[in-house]
């Protein structure tokens, strides 16, 4: 029922990407979070150590800039999509997460008020209220 709504864009899952981004998490990637600001800082030293710690400067920056605008979002999207796919094909995945605050349930009712439940709610009397509805 709950992927139905899901599919239907009746509702939306919320995920709080910090926690779920993290070591311990079931869909951490160590490689992902730590090899591309790893080679900015090794490039930035190299650039300093080779030229002037001005081109290591500015290649630092760049390096930052590359990793919050290009790189960080991507991740973001990346876990959000792993732990989407993992809760919604393993419902105690999802209880466990759901118990940990970690999911949300958002539902955007028709007159463009937003009705959230949190780890406060019981989950599937909100998705079987919204069903109804839908």
């Amino acid at each position: 029922m709950m992927k139905g709504l899901l599919a239907g864009k009746g509702m939306r899952l919320g995920i709080a990407i910090r926690p779920m981004n993290t070591p311990g998490s079931p869909v951490y990637h160590a490689a992902q979070n730590v090899w591309p600001p790893a080679v900015v800082l090794v490039s930035s030293m190299l650039a300093t150590w080779a030229v002037h710690y001005y081109l290591g400067f500015a290649v630092l920056a760049v390096g930052c800039w590359w990793w919050l605008t290009k790189i960080q979002p991507r991740i973001s999207n990346e876990v959000y999509e792993r732990t989407a796919a993992l809760v919604l094909n393993d419902i105690t995945a999802f209880d466990g997460l759901w118990k940990k605050g970690v999911l949300s349930l958002i539902v955007t009712l028709p007159d463009g008020t937003q009705q959230v439940a949190t780890r406060r709610e019981d989950w599937r009397a909100f998705v079987r209220h919204h069903a109804g509805e839908a």
